[in-house]
């Protein structure tokens, strides 16, 4: 009876029941930058998967990470527009939880990605005459295929700690469902859930960061010695990634210790207006900076895009 009741649970998302007033101008809004987001991924996806000379592990990692935000994007920009447009204000628990799975394994896809983006970087220029058979398609796509295991499991794992509890609250202060909100309603000893939630975070960024920052300064250091030609081609890739990670980082990090450190003295509609920057940020960063900063992707891209419009 227990498990029946928690499935037939409806939580209300206060976030979207205090933009009803201007409902219909908001979800426009979210449906637009939507649409137009999943437009630009999906051109880079169709670009990389139909060019044979984009056929490189760097690409194939580009593609990853713009198929993990086309995911990301519809759990979470798609359904505010529907939830705006037809005055939907709240969630069933098992929707919630899915909600929560989805979003915090993109962002933790889009943290390994990232990480192997600038490890593949580094292979290629400080080891570039073994970069083809220490990194082939194949082990890209065996990389990924490992990433996604582990974040299943791991987030997995920490939903499974979650839908555990009876919940002690209804209102969800912010527009989608994360583990981190669903505990603050939880009645009982959350305490396994904040060590395991910590811990996982925190190895998690750490062990990214600490990657990043080895990659980074080994790639730097060989680029001083190499001509600069070379030097100039290698610094615009490096660039382009340490934009992207250092912009996800901050706004994942943002919204992330604002509920490890408490969010209370903040007013519903601060924190919706945070939550919102955070995920439009997001969102729009992979396709925007990628297609605009990778010159061959941006050439092929632009040429699919001519090719689509005149047939």
């Amino acid at each position: 009876m227990e498990n029946a009741s928690k499935i037939n649970t409806y939580l209300v998302l206060v976030g979207i029941v205090e933009m009803e007033h201007l409902r219909h101008l908001y979800a426009t809004l979210a449906l637009i930058i939507y649409i137009v987001t999943m437009i630009m991924c999906s051109m880079m996806v169709y670009t990389v998967w139909s060019e044979e000379t984009l056929h490189e592990p760097m690409y194939i990692f580009i593609g990853n990470l713009v198929v993990n935000a086309m995911t990301s994007n519809s759990a979470v920009l798609l359904k505010l527009g529907i939830d705006l447009l037809f005055n939907f204000n709240t969630i069933s628990l098992t929707g919630c939880l899915l909600q929560a799975f989805c979003i915090q394994s993109c962002a933790s896809i889009e943290y390994f990605t990232f990480t192997v983006m600038v490890y593949d970087r580094y292979l290629a220029v400080c080891h570039p005459l073994r970069y083809p058979t220490l990194m082939t398609n194949g082990r890209a796509f065996q990389i990924i295929f490992v990433e996604l295991v582990y974040v299943v499991a791991s987030i997995g794992t920490a939903v499974a700690l979650v839908a555990r509890f009876s919940l002690c609250g209804m209102s969800i202060n912010t527009i989608a469902c994360e583990t981190f909100t669903l505990l603050h309603l939880a009645c009982g000893d959350t305490t396994v859930n904040n060590i395991y939630g910590t811990i996982l975070t925190l190895t998690m960024i750490v062990g990214c960061i600490l990657v990043v920052i080895y990659c980074y300064i080994r790639t730097v250091l060989v680029c001083l010695k190499v001509s600069s030609e070379s030097r100039q081609k290698a610094i615009h890739t490096l660039v382009t990634h340490i934009v992207t990670f250092s912009t996800y980082l901050a706004t994942t990090l943002f919204v992330t210790f604002r509920y490890r450190l408490g969010s209370g003295s903040l007013s519903v509609v601060s924190q919706v207006f945070i939550y919102i920057t955070c995920l439009i940020i997001s969102v729009l960063m992979n396709p925007l900076i990628y297609g605009i900063r990778m010159e061959v992707l941006r050439i092929k891209m632009i040429a699919k895009f001519q090719k689509i419009c005149w047939t």
